[in-house]
């Protein structure tokens, strides 16, 4: 899968060397900029990564004209699990955090999403939309039927965190046969607001707009959210389950990624 936007590619990684730019990238992001930290994290390298890596696809968004030497040429990334790969991982990342079953008992073709980001100098254009267009056509290619992954909210401060979650649950709620549900040992512990006293602009002015985004195409989160200490995040699970989505959200989605129904 390779996509040039004039001044992008867009691509699966092909090389040790390509996984390191996505790993440099992760690092200045979610290390440097967030805080995050992890036992296979290496700080000389300026790498971030963990075991799971050799097992996923990395989705790379690739600016030509910045340095390859340095690893400075991948701007994007998002990586990529689906589920016949089981087998080799043993098991999802995620599946640390939520409890997948009703999931993995479904039977159809899962993706697993995580570790997406974008270098700062590139948000707020056309990264993020560059880098859907290419899970789009990744989703199609594959048949994949079911997308999750865990997605954060930086820091842990359930006091400023209460209502954004609160929200989700009340009015985003997957259905039960898609529900994961966070794990007990790291269970965030926050008080559930009534629905009638939330603030609903208030609340998705708080949510991170990747969440918004998976949202806006009909997704849901899972029950409860986890408490990732390591990344300085609490985390919601994202379930979006395409034959589900409206006609008008699936419109929007292959719009995006360029491809014809």
């Amino acid at each position: 899968m390779i996509a040039d936007d004039k001044h992008f590619i867009l691509r699966l990684a092909e090389s040790a060397r390509d996984l390191r730019a996505a790993q440099r990238l992760r690092y200045e992001v979610f290390v440097q900029e967030l805080g995050a930290s992890g036992a296979l994290v290496d700080h000389a390298a300026r790498l971030e990564r963990d075991e799971f890596d050799p097992y996923f696809d990395h989705l790379l968004l690739i600016d030509p004209s910045r340095s390859a030497e340095d690893l400075q040429d991948v701007v994007g990334v998002y990586r990529l699990l689906p589920s016949d790969r089981l087998a080799q991982s043993g098991r999802f990342y995620s599946e640390a955090e939520f409890d997948l079953t009703a999931l993995k008992a479904s039977g159809r073709k899962l993706l697993e999403l995580g570790r997406s980001c974008v270098h700062a100098d590139y948000r707020g254009g056309t990264a993020m939309l560059l880098l859907w267009n290419a899970l789009a056509d990744y989703v199609l290619e594959n048949g994949i039927e079911v997308l999750f992954g865990a997605a954060s909210f930086h820091g842990t401060d359930m006091s400023v965190l209460a209502l954004p979650l609160a929200y989700l649950q009340h009015f985003h709620l997957a259905p039960p046969d898609l529900r994961v549900t966070a794990r007990a040992a790291q269970a965030a512990e926050f008080s559930q607001i009534p629905p009638e006293k939330l603030d609903r602009k208030a609340a998705m002015l708080a949510t991170p707009a990747l969440i918004k985004a998976y949202l806006r195409l009909g997704g849901y989160v899972g029950q409860g959210a986890w408490v990732d200490h390591a990344f300085n995040t609490t985390d919601v699970c994202l379930v979006m389950d395409t034959a589900q989505m409206s006609a008008k959200h699936r419109d929007f989605y292959i719009r995006k990624s360029g491809r014809d129904a």
